[in-house]
């Protein structure tokens, strides 16, 4: 976790159906483009709505984001936008308690993110979403044109079918 949109809540001043927006500022934007590797995150936002339990809190709704990203073939800039739901669970860590009992997650359950038993950062868990939500290979207009000028075969043209029609004498595909 990382403190570059750093929204800390205190749970006892959290009611359940509290609805929570962020919005990040020009230098939260910039912080989090630096440490995601972005070229630019021009807009950030996220609206929650969150269910208090006894020692967990769950918040779920959409993040929203417009950021450049620099293409893996050509480093050209790439303009993206993410518009992704989010759940996340926000449970006290285990370790805080003083005991050693074991906590199992199923695949059902959403992201965790553990928290002291004071505060939860909602904006530091926002931030790893949307990390988890951009394109890991962005690819601008121009990447095929450079892939085939550097000989770089398309995954149909490597695929074991074309490999056999080319060795059959059926050429290209």
């Amino acid at each position: 976790m990382s403190d570059d949109f750093a929204h800390d809540l205190r749970l006892d001043q959290l009611r359940d159906g509290d609805r929570i927006d962020l919005t990040a500022n020009d230098n939260e934007c910039a912080a989090i483009a630096e440490r995601l590797g972005l070229d630019g995150l021009d807009r950030l936002e996220a609206h929650a709505v969150l269910t208090c339990g006894k020692e967990s809190v769950r918040a779920q709704g959409r993040l929203g984001a417009a950021l450049t990203q620099a293409c893996v073939v050509t480093g050209d800039p790439v303009a993206a936008h993410v518009d992704a739901p989010f759940d996340i669970l926000f449970m006290r860590d285990p370790g805080s308690t003083g005991h050693d009992e074991e906590i199992e997650l199923g695949a059902e359950d959403c992201d965790v993110v553990f928290h002291d038993g004071a505060t939860i950062d909602l904006g530091s868990a926002i931030a790893d979403t949307l990390a988890l939500s951009i394109d890991p290979y962005p690819r601008s207009a121009g990447a095929e044109a450079t892939l085939k000028e550097a000989g770089v075969m398309t995954e149909e043209q490597a695929s074991p079918f074309a490999v056999l029609a080319r060795l059959k004498g059926g050429g290209e595909t």
